[in-house]
């Protein structure tokens, strides 16, 4: 059985869409959801799920104790889905090349710190970029640079809207972060 950890911090599409993926699947578990925001959507996307749920604040976050429930969690994956916390080195250290981001942009062009969500689109709109898309990598002490697992593109248009580029790059995410997951788990046997 491959356990997973989802950190969360607004809607929870991609947690969804991921639960989804694995439900029909015995041998993957997602073992709790961790979200940083009390009023984000995740966490009744969780709580219809069935998936523990386990709110957060910086204290909690940052502390070693958190670490060792993690770890007493017997988690294989984190998967970051819209989490937006640096992760603690310590966090780091006790799961080396086990936590994932999904970043709504092709890395490294636009991103790092203040890059997410809708930010990243507007930037991607005013730099009249051809094409976006998204970038799965592995989490490390800095914002967005840890090394690279997955890119997928899409092509933009010159009339493209902030939003028309956040639907093309939710629907990358939602095709492929599942599958990149399990390929991932599969890879750790």
């Amino acid at each position: 059985m491959k356990r997973l950890a989802i950190f969360v911090s607004g809607g929870g599409t991609n947690l969804q869409r991921i639960a989804e993926y694995f439900s029909p699947n015995p041998d993957v578990e997602i073992a709790c959801v961790v979200s940083n925001n009390k009023d984000a959507y995740a966490n009744q996307r969780a709580k219809n799920l069935g998936i523990p749920l386990l709110l957060v604040d910086k204290a909690c976050f940052n502390d070693e104790k958190f670490v060792e429930r993690m770890k007493s969690l017997d988690i294989d994956l984190i998967v970051l889905a819209g989490f937006l916390w640096l992760i603690p080195q310590r966090l780091i250290e006790a799961f080396p090349n086990k936590i994932i981001n999904i970043h709504p942009a092709l890395l490294p062009k636009y991103g790092g710190k203040g890059f997410y969500g809708h930010h990243v689109h507007e930037a991607v709109v005013a730099a009249h970029e051809k094409e976006s898309g998204i970038t799965i990598h592995y989490v490390n002490e800095k914002y967005d640079s840890g090394d690279i697992i997955f890119q997928k593109t899409v092509a933009l248009t010159s009339s493209d809207t902030p939003d028309d580029v956040a639907a093309k790059i939710h629907v990358l995410e939602q095709e492929n972060f599942p599958i990149v997951i399990e390929q991932l788990l599969c890879d750790k046997k």
